[in-house]
């Protein structure tokens, strides 16, 4: 095939999007959305149509210790491939294109190339990684981080869900507890498209995301003990009462958030209050934090204002103050060759977009730590994400498809 037609090599969007609708069914749920949490019935059932798509599609398939699938499609020369992928699980009231729309837009990269007869130098390969929501199994992105090297494979397999099953016992049910070897080998590079789960893209009017890299987080344990006594009988000023530390905790990250704008984030998921009795003045509570920026040395300077403002608001209110670190998710910025390439098939073909950080986690993050890497956003509408009401437009999934193909020929058509 001649530079000229490669140029013009388009994906088919109609049958990228019957495909998501077909795996949607699996795990389908009344809103409309999708419910295939890792290691599940529904799982194994969105893995075994995975794979017999790509057994059709002419791939070898191959599965790790860890869960994770490998779909490659042969290249001319004996070079490390380029691969694409994400995940299928989903969360508990997850949406249709979460993850799942990187994996089969892989598999529509590939089907495109075998329907135009067009071979590549450096083999592809299509990656679905084991437990990426974090939503029955955590933390998030274990089996990218298992074949990455951040996570033990042994401790990782012990690890239990809610009802006390195993990890390694359930992937082992479902079939999925592979015999390769469940760690890193050489990449060309890697790209994973994904809908933003964010309004940027829309609130720009723009059809693509050029990602360069993902913001860091940091996940606290806060904690604040008190003395707890009945609610009736003590009088307000004599209690050691942890919530009146917390508003202005509360308050102190928000500004936190603020100060260090557009970027700057902070969350709190869950405060739980111990012993939880309505009658009485709690003994501890426990705040879940998340403060996130794309900056490392910001986000370094927001996890110090916050310790001292535990403090400061722990001692000002009588109460003990503990910050426990839970999970630091490390900034990371992407390949700047695989950013290239996909700023560059952006620009080919023609799509509005945009440079920008991931605000979420993704399994590219802990992948670009032993492989070039980068991500393609597309917009979803209103930014919704994690939510049975996910959408996005057929047209700006075939976009990013493209941006796809065009991206893996270019890295796997280098010497």
């Amino acid at each position: 095939m001649s530079s000229s037609e490669i140029g013009d090599l388009r994906v088919d969007g109609a049958r990228l999007w019957d495909t998501l609708m077909q795996l949607a069914e699996i795990g389908a749920t009344p809103r409309g959305g999708s419910n295939r949490q890792a290691l599940t019935d529904d799982d194994k059932r969105g893995r075994d149509l995975f794979v017999r798509w790509c057994e059709e599609a002419g791939c070898s398939v191959e599965v790790d210790q860890i869960g994770n699938i490998f779909a490659r499609r042969s290249g001319e020369a004996q070079a490390d491939p380029v691969l694409l992928g994400s995940h299928l699980d989903t969360q508990p009231t997850g949406g249709r294109f979460d993850g799942v729309y990187g994996v089969l837009a892989g598999l529509e990269v590939v089907r495109t190339l075998n329907e135009r007869d067009v071979h590549t130098r450096a083999p592809l390969e299509i990656a679905v990684w084991t437990n990426e929501e974090g939503s029955r199994f955590t933390p998030a992105m274990l089996g990218s981080g298992v074949w990455s090297g951040v996570f033990d494979l042994s401790e990782t397999r012990a690890i239990e869900d809610k009802q006390g099953l195993c990890l390694g016992d359930e992937l082992a049910r479902i079939g999925y507890a592979g015999e390769a070897p469940a760690r890193a080998r050489p990449l060309r590079a890697a790209f994973e498209v994904h809908i933003e789960q964010g309004p940027i893209l829309e609130r720009e009017d723009l059809q693509i995301g050029v990602v360069t890299g993902i913001q860091g987080l940091r996940w606290y344990d806060v904690s604040l003990v008190g003395e707890p006594c009945h609610a009736g009988p003590t009088p307000m000023e004599g209690r050691r009462d942890p919530f009146r530390a917390l508003p202005p905790i509360l308050d102190g990250c928000y500004a936190l958030a603020e100060q260090y704008a557009p970027w700057g984030r902070a969350t709190f998921g869950d405060i739980r209050a111990e012993p939880g009795s309505r009658n009485t003045v709690p003994e501890r509570v426990i705040l879940n934090a998340d403060l996130r920026h794309p900056d490392a040395e910001v986000l370094d300077e927001m996890d110090t204002a916050l310790r001292a403002l535990v403090r400061k608001e722990a001692e000002a209110h009588a109460v003990e103050g503990r910050v426990d670190e839970h999970w630091h998710m490390p900034v990371t910025t992407f390949a700047p060759e695989c950013v290239d390439a996909v700023r560059g098939a952006t620009e080919r073909l023609g799509y509005s977009h945009m440079e920008m950080v991931s605000g979420a986690g993704h399994d590219s993050l802990y992948v670009a730590g032993v492989a070039p890497t980068s991500m393609i956003f597309v917009p979803c509408e209103g930014g919704v994400s994690h939510n049975e009401g996910e959408q996005a437009s057929p047209d700006d999934l075939e976009a990013g498809c493209n941006v796809l193909l065009h991206a893996a020929l270019d890295m796997a058509s280098r010497e």
